[in-house]
């Protein structure tokens, strides 16, 4: 059974024939005060609610009544009604336990898909959903403890429609957990969107999105579909968000508000059906404590936040995964596949990996295609010490830091500044190695 909650009648009963069609249960309340009535004596599926009912409390009665509705019914999630020039308030009530917001005037088709992930994930018990047989890991590898929690989780929540935040550092497998999620999704079949935000300027990033009608702008001789159009009734990928201007935030905050766009030199809006996954490596909470990231676009993306572990926090999977990437390098350069010495093995445990599990992904490659009598020896890593040679073992009493900066400031020297090449041995991307460099003031070592 849901709940709805709203002083306007019309919304009470245009909500209620909704969900009804689609056979909830539904009973209404007009304020606060009838509401908290049926929260003490009845359990709900679901609670819609309004946040504002008179303007002089500025949406304080909301705020109790959801704060109350937590109190008797934890675990029941709680969806809130708000205009669009009041989405701080629905922020607030996201920071009080409220499981999503969505503004007035809605989309019937994305108010049901919110409704349905809303009770599917309060529903399904942690341990019903297992990372089993049936499972499409995307060749994501890893026995950790830690690993496995995440693929659970990826499992659980993959069949909704809940936008997911991945976290983690470049190279841990962001993209792979991403793909995972949609492989494992009902939209299986439709398109998987990859849009790398950090690559796209701000000037470009609307034609880049949205698309762009013939004549739209100088250049534009053709009408051209836009990312998200790509995308509709599958998932887009948006990697590196924290990258993304503020301007640009407010702009993808409209799209995944309103599931609605309209292309550069078109004033008809678009609708999309799109699931939205983000990725980054930046320190989101901190970019929103630090106003550098919209709170509310916050709220909309992480409604499921993944976390992934560095390798150097995840060693144990290192002889693992050395077995898989030397498996694959021999396919993929026909070659028959080499054994890989404990000696060898027990040195990549060792190395820091600033570039994560895409680090060791190149060097088992290289190895590969180097070592003598079908065998990789440590000897067979030695091209790549002047990237790893400065290990924990070695810089005892040093901080990971301290190790990372060692590891590209003698990759810098090694190839002579030449940015392309460190970044493609340290297994980073070059707006990775230009943030680090940044860090840890090594941008004088190109001069």
């Amino acid at each position: 059974m849901i709940l709805i909650v709203d002083d306007d009648k019309a919304i009470r009963q245009s909500l209620s024939l909704l969900l009804k069609r689609k056979g909830y249960e539904c009973v209404s309340a007009e304020n606060p005060v009838d509401a908290l009535v049926f929260i003490r004596s009845h359990d709900f599926q679901l609670i819609i609610m309004d946040m504002n009912y008179s303007l002089s409390t500025n949406g304080e009665e909301g705020i109790h009544l959801l704060r109350q509705a937590k109190i008797f019914h934890p675990d029941t999630p709680v969806i809130l009604i708000t205009a669009w020039g009041s989405i701080e308030l629905a922020v607030e009530g996201m920071r009080h336990g409220a499981f999503d917001f969505i503004t007035k005037p809605w989309n019937n088709l994305l108010l049901l898909q919110r409704i349905e992930t809303a009770i599917s994930l309060s529903s399904i018990p942690e341990a019903a959903q297992t990372s089993g047989d049936d499972f499409d890991k995307c060749g994501f590898i890893g026995d950790n403890p830690e690993i496995r929690k995440l693929l659970k989780t990826v499992a659980r929540i993959a069949p909704t429609n809940a936008p997911v935040l991945i976290l983690g550092e470049n190279g841990t497998g962001k993209e792979l957990i991403a793909n995972a999620i949609h492989k494992n999704s009902r939209r299986k079949d439709a398109p998987f969107v990859m849009v790398n935000l950090g690559g796209i300027s701000t000037s470009l990033f609307e034609s880049e999105m949205f698309g762009h009608s013939k004549g739209a702008f100088t250049g534009a001789v053709s009408e051209r579909k836009g990312r998200f159009e790509m995308a509709d009734k599958g998932t887009v990928f948006l990697d590196e968000i924290g990258d993304l201007s503020p301007d640009c935030q407010v702009k993808l905050l409209r799209v995944l508000q309103q599931h609605t766009f309209e292309r550069l030199g078109e004033s008809r809006p678009r609708k999309i059906d799109i699931r939205a996954i983000c990725a980054t490596n930046a320190d989101i909470p901190k970019m929103v404590k630090e106003h550098t990231f919209r709170e509310d676009l916050f709220y909309r993306i992480n409604l499921i936040t993944l976390h992934i572990p560095p390798l150097r926090e995840r060693r144990d999977d290192i002889p693992l995964l050395a077995k898989h990437f030397i498996a694959s390098a021999s396919r993929l350069h026909n070659l028959q596949e080499p054994e890989i010495s404990r000696e060898a093995l027990e040195h990549l445990v060792r190395l820091p990996y600033p570039g994560n599990v895409r680090q060791l992904k190149n060097m088992i490659e290289r190895a590969v295609l180097m070592c003598h009598d079908n065998r990789i020896e440590k000897t067979d890593f030695e091209a790549f010490e002047a990237e790893v040679e400065d290990t924990p073992d070695s810089m005892s009493g040093s901080t990971l830091e301290d190790i990372e900066r060692s590891v590209i400031s003698k990759a810098l020297r090694k190839y002579d500044g030449n940015l392309s090449k460190v970044a493609s041995s340290l297994g980073i991307t070059r707006q990775s190695l230009y943030r680090r460099m940044d860090k840890y003031g090594l941008n004088n070592d190109l001069k």
